[in-house]
């Protein structure tokens, strides 16, 4: 959905080959604790470059400021980085912290990430230094083993006896007991434009009181819309709004949706990549409006980073991609639908795509089976050749979304019976926005008995205060308040179980 008006990491050229993540273990005497610790993992590899982090934990006295050096023995060159200023003087790099994230304190730690090529070998660096100090090695003994203080900003352990762990049954969605599940809530948007913007990270409130606001609705769903540039914390994005602290943001937004017993769907909604073509919603190259297709630049580095943030967290959902149309840039059908799948160099559209393969190949190469959704063209509205060009997933756990409005093409039960009872024979079919212009819910109000009818999931767009009329917005206010759009969508959840 497009929004109401508000008052470069290395080019990768080929397939994307992640791999599992290369880790540097802390070598120490029994009961000794190093001065600092630093994990150095290679998250991502392709055939020229590959994706790398560091996590440093300081466990000497507090620093206002740090510097982590190491040396590349291969030949790898760092090209860009997030969370840290990168640089590199023949085979040593440095990071030195940004200015929001250079104070540690005895035993915090802190993340950053780069992009480097390489060819030949990628020998992972034996040794780090923070401020001078040599890391991993023994300090001075201690009585005890030093113990991570906890993050709070984890991921909750699955299985936690109230949000289901999903998985993809046939053309159902079910639970680890094989009992069929529904996706049925609302579309928390803010994430995706705030910070990219520069005003903050959320439009609105996400504390405990609001989130327990949409589960009083009856919801068991939350999507939440993102912004690959601020995940990754490149330079457009305010540090504040970006990086470790976007990242933590949605963090705690998970667990706080699952708190409330709902199961979050993590989406990307704004992504990189230059287009002025037919329906461009921007001129900018940033990650400021809904793009035709994700690029190859960003997106599979997007995914993998997110995936790997939540693989072990199977309660997590994907949706890769909020509202594909490259049918509005190619010329023919056939195109747009091979653009979607494979992605490469599209007809009409200037930058290089990072097709649905290639998404969830990234998604999958971390160890990630999380369900993924795919949405089709036209927005998501056009699912006629989705079967057709259906990914190849080894996980065996893909679902379409689908996106309708009233002022959509397919927006009637002819379309729906011939379009989308087909996929939805076959795959889970998830409607990931519904919603009308109309200040009113009686088109929304034929979505929802039709996918009931069919055991379909659906959620509402959106749980913001916006104008009804050009949101659409489903409250008023963040307690909960319905618009008179709203009030169709909240008291049909609450009916479906008494």
């Amino acid at each position: 959905m497009r929004h109401p008006p508000r008052s470069v990491l290395l080019a990768v050229t080929g397939a994307v080959a992640l791999v599992a993540a290369v880790t540097v273990p802390v070598v120490t005497a029994q009961g000794a604790t190093p001065a600092c610790t630093v994990e150095y993992s290679v998250t991502g590899r392709w055939d020229s470059g590959f994706q790398g982090a560091v996590e440093i934990t300081n466990n000497s006295a507090p620093v206002n400021s740090w510097s982590l050096s190491f040396d590349f023995a291969s030949g790898q060159k760092v090209t860009q980085g997030w969370s840290a200023k990168w640089s590199q003087s023949g085979t040593t790099v440095t990071a030195t912290n940004e200015r929001w994230n250079g104070a540690l304190g005895t035993g915090a730690s802190v993340s950053a990430g780069f992009i480097a090529s390489w060819s030949g070998s990628n020998a992972v660096p034996t040794a780090f230094k923070l401020n001078g100090t040599t890391c991993n090695v023994d300090a001075e003994p201690s009585p005890t083993d030093p113990t991570d203080p906890a993050d709070p900003t984890d991921p909750p352990d699955p299985g936690d006896g109230i949000v289901p762990a999903l998985h993809v049954s046939g053309n159902k969605l079910v639970d680890a007991d094989g009992a069929t599940r529904r996706l049925l809530g609302v579309n928390r948007s803010g994430g995706e434009f705030m910070c990219v913007q520069g005003y903050g990270i959320w439009d609105g409130p996400v504390d405990d009181a609001a989130i327990e606001a949409i589960a009083d609705w009856n919801a068991n769903t939350v999507r939440i819309p993102l912004n690959e540039e601020c995940w990754l914390g490149l330079s457009n994005i305010k540090p504040e709004y970006g990086g470790a602290n976007y990242m933590a943001a949605v963090k705690d937004l998970v667990a706080r949706v699952k708190a409330h017993g709902m199961t979050p769907m993590l989406e990307l909604h704004w992504s990189w990549g230059q287009y002025t073509g037919n329906s461009a919603g921007c001129s900018d190259v940033h990650a400021s409006c809904q793009k035709p297709m994700p690029d190859m630049q960003y997106t599979p580095a997007f995914w993998a980073s997110v995936a790997s943030t939540f693989k072990d967290d199977p309660t997590v959902v994907f949706d890769l991609f909020n509202e594909p149309y490259p049918d509005r840039a190619t010329s023919t059908t056939t195109q747009a639908w091979q653009c979607w799948r494979d992605g490469g160099t599209c007809p009409g559209i200037g930058y290089e795509i990072a097709g649905m393969q290639d998404l969830v190949d990234a998604v999958r190469a971390t160890g990630a089976g999380n369900p993924i959704l795919l949405g089709g063209l036209a927005y998501s509205n056009d699912l006629s050749q989705w079967l057709t060009y259906k990914p190849t997933d080894p996980a065996g756990n893909l679902a379409a979304a689908w996106h309708v409005y009233n002022f959509n093409t397919c927006a009637n039960e002819s379309c729906w019976n011939s379009t989308l009872a087909p996929v939805a024979a076959q795959v889970p079919l998830v409607a990931g926005e519904i919603g009308e212009n109309t200040c009113s819910h009686s088109f929304v109000d034929q979505v929802m008995k039709w996918f009931d009818d069919r055991d379909l999931s659906y959620l509402g767009w959106t749980w913001n205060t916006w104008d009804c009329s050009s949101g659409p917005a489903l409250i008023s206010g963040y307690d909960g308040t319905p618009t008179s759009y709203g009030i169709g969508l909240r008291d049909h959840l609450r009916a479906l179980d008494g």
